[in-house]
């Protein structure tokens, strides 16, 4: 079975993520003996991390947060509790479990090691310019959120207006998401590249507009509500970053274009879009539009059904 995986995954793929791991356990000193030239090793400061950072901490919880084996767990906790570091307290709710707990001997020793992670982060990302840092993190957010679930999946995000690179930004991702998505190629870029070309040169303040999602400080979605006459306006170029899916921004960004348009007194809101775009259409219809016309079309190197909806304001 494991032979049979290996042959359906490409060895350079194999390779570069087996380097990647080299290359990141020395940059983060995992090779090391002691962590950040302290005398814990990366297991132990992992340890006191969670201890610093999370209340009601058990044995059992721990080693599945950390997933690590419980023997290896057991061994690197009675260490740290016989230097004194980490106490365990009988649970108020079950009194067969034990919880973990730093003592103040142990919060003192683990604030060098907070502080110094910091210190060096900091001095490796001052090496780079704004954009390369932005760049690198979300390029490890990628990481995580195709390797494992998010951690963090009730960040808050806001919307703004599009600021300088998001344009070109938002069209290089959608273009690459159809594409690994749908295999569309790259006459829908074109497609793209111009919707939002004609948005720019002909934009009118007053009628049209952008909102731009952005959670962690990246870009994780987009949608544009542009003029089509005095009375209609087009939704247009809806799209949600995979890592942020599920957290109701698509359906955010709709509703914010639905209330812009009944502002601006449109009359109607119409937006097309395929068939296969299976959750933008169920959004689409909880927001109230309602499908008038589809029709067969081969375009961007696939058959589709192309499908106008439209909804009354």
């Amino acid at each position: 079975m494991i032979e049979q995986e290996q042959e359906d995954v490409a060895s350079a793929q194999i390779a570069a993520v087996r380097a990647f791991n080299r290359f990141y356990t020395r940059q983060i000193g995992a090779l090391s003996e002691g962590l950040l030239d302290s005398t814990f090793s990366l297991t132990e400061a992992r340890i006191l991390y969670e201890l610093a950072h999370r209340d009601g901490l058990t044995a059992s919880l721990l080693a599945r947060a950390l997933e690590i084996d419980a023997g290896y767990l057991s061994r690197c906790l009675k260490k740290l509790e016989d230097r004194g570091l980490l106490v365990r307290q009988k649970s108020e709710t079950d009194q067969r479990q034990s919880v973990l707990a730093l003592t103040g001997r142990g919060r003192k020793e683990f604030a060098p090691l907070e502080s110094g992670a910091d210190a060096e982060v900091s001095k490796l990302l001052s090496r780079f310019a704004e954009s390369e840092r932005r760049r690198l993190v979300e390029a490890m957010r990628t990481v995580r959120a195709v390797l494992g679930p998010d951690e963090d999946a009730a960040a808050p995000y806001l919307l703004r207006a599009p600021e300088a690179g998001d344009l070109g930004f938002i069209i290089h991702r959608q273009a690459r998401l159809y594409h690994d998505d749908y295999g569309l190629d790259q006459r829908f870029e074109g497609l793209i590249a111009g919707i939002v070309s004609a948005f720019v040169e002909t934009f009118d303040p007053v009628r049209e507009r952008a909102w731009v999602a952005e959670r962690h400080g990246a870009v994780v979605g987009s949608v544009f509500c542009m003029k089509a006459s005095d009375t209609t306006a087009k939704l247009r170029l809806l799209y949600v970053e995979p890592s942020a899916r599920g957290l109701g921004i698509g359906r955010r960004l709709v509703e914010e274009v639905i209330r812009f348009a009944r502002a601006k007194n449109y009359q109607a809101l119409t937006l097309w879009t395929n068939d296969v775009l299976d959750s933008a259409r169920r959004i689409y219809e909880a927001a109230g539009f309602v499908l008038v016309e589809e029709e067969n079309h081969h375009s961007f190197g696939q058959d589709l059904v192309g499908q106008n909806w439209t909804l009354a304001l």
